[in-house]
């Protein structure tokens, strides 16, 4: 489904980068590992598009999306990428349904329509009672939920992680790990996901571990295998 082609990236005479490829299939999910400062974080925001390459290719269902527009690369972004970050980055003046929904309203939805499937996501997610309330109302874990809710709001073909339990107890960091798990399996959603902890790495299908900018191992996770 994403394919990275021989990615590079350096910010002035640093290269974080050197020629990494990776693909990404279809219900996936991929766990990124590494010492910090191993070009995960990177890597990851240009498969999102949030960063451009200095060379290589970024393929979406075999369509190189490197030469596209900034407005077009935009739009590209808001209907197929979904987003989740260490820190929920949710709008503080917002309730979680209106934060759920804004994307879907971006990208030309109707307001009723946007707000309706927004709390489907939230009900699926647990946060049915919750849909009134804003983020300071609201806990780690469920703010992180509602963020993920976010993320799904277009359907996207791939949801990006960054250290998405990084900031969480280890009650709710094993919520939300056991979510992701879940939301693959009933929605065929594919997850990458960069991250410093280790239970995220059972529930992957591979473990991609990166040192000084490359790939030094894609392998399938012994751990799920067994499972």
């Amino acid at each position: 489904m994403i394919q990275l082609q021989n990615i590079r990236k350096s910010y002035g005479r640093l290269t974080v980068l050197h020629n990494v490829s990776l693909t990404v299939e279809n219900n996936e999910i991929i766990s990124i590992v590494g010492p910090s400062g191993a070009g995960k974080t990177t890597l990851l925001q240009i498969a999102g598009t949030l960063d451009m390459p200095d060379s290589g290719h970024i393929l979406y269902d075999g369509t190189d999306i490197t030469g596209l527009s900034d407005r077009r690369l935009s739009e590209f972004r808001n209907r197929n990428i979904g987003f989740v970050f260490q820190f929920h980055r949710l709008l503080p003046e917002f309730t979680a349904q209106e934060n759920v929904a804004l994307p879907a309203m971006i990208a030309g939805r109707r307001r009723k329509d946007a707000m309706g499937r927004a709390a489907e996501l939230l009900d699926l997610l647990g946060l049915r009672e919750r849909l009134t309330h804003r983020p300071d109302q609201m806990s780690g874990g469920e703010r992180q939920r509602a963020a993920i809710a976010r993320a799904l709001i277009n359907d996207p073909k791939v949801v990006l992680a960054d250290e998405p339990t990084g900031s969480l107890d280890s009650r709710n960091r094993d919520e939300i790990r056991d979510l992701i798990r879940d939301l693959r399996a009933s929605l065929n959603q594919s997850f990458v996901i960069v991250t410093h902890d280790p239970s995220i790495s059972r529930i992957a299908d591979r473990v991609v571990t990166m040192a000084d900018g490359r790939i030094v191992e894609d392998a399938p996770d012994a751990v799920a295998d067994a499972d």
